[in-house]
């Protein structure tokens, strides 16, 4: 019998444990901006990699334009891969790299997600002008935290505008 009520006592404490243990949910529109936040970097820095991992789902899915005629498709080691690859090139090593969002739009319906995200891309003291481009990410709620399940991307030119919902 004592055992029993050993059990039911550790069972108890191992709930209220889990509990008072669980991060607080954060919204979809936070997970994204972390994203963002994590891959702009200064000079002679480098994001926290596995940061960034930490807010994809191991099976998530990244189709990037990776030209004006091409797209490439990514796992989520792949795009970290791809963007350790980018980073690595001496001028952005020297210069660091910007990605700022310059409007969100989110539609959520109860345990998922999705977020239309107008951007600017730019290496700080380049000549180059920043770069616009759209990102669209579908998130799902699991474990009272908002997980990126897949990214896609397209740049805008004359023949495909920004969206109507991203302009001003």
């Amino acid at each position: 019998m004592k055992s029993i009520a050993l059990f039911f006592v550790l069972v108890f404490l191992g709930t209220c444990l889990s509990f008072s243990q669980a991060e607080p949910a954060v919204s979809p529109e936070k997970t994204i901006q972390k994203l963002y936040d994590l891959v702009t970097f200064e000079a002679g820095t480098v994001p926290d990699w596995d940061k960034v991992r930490g807010l994809f789902i191991e099976e998530a899915v990244i189709v990037l334009r990776t030209s004006w005629d091409s797209t490439s498709v990514f796992t989520v080691d792949g795009f970290v891969g791809d963007f350790i690859a980018f980073a690595e090139n001496p001028t952005i090593k020297e210069a660091g790299f910007k990605e700022e969002i310059l409007k969100m739009k989110t539609l959520e319906f109860g345990e998922m997600a999705n977020i239309l995200v107008l951007y600017q891309a730019s290496v700080p003291g380049s000549d180059r002008p920043p770069q616009k481009g759209v990102d669209n990410f579908s998130l799902i709620r699991k474990n009272n935290r908002w997980w990126i399940i897949s990214v896609t991307n397209e740049i805008p030119a004359n023949t495909r505008p920004i969206p109507e919902v991203l302009q001003d």
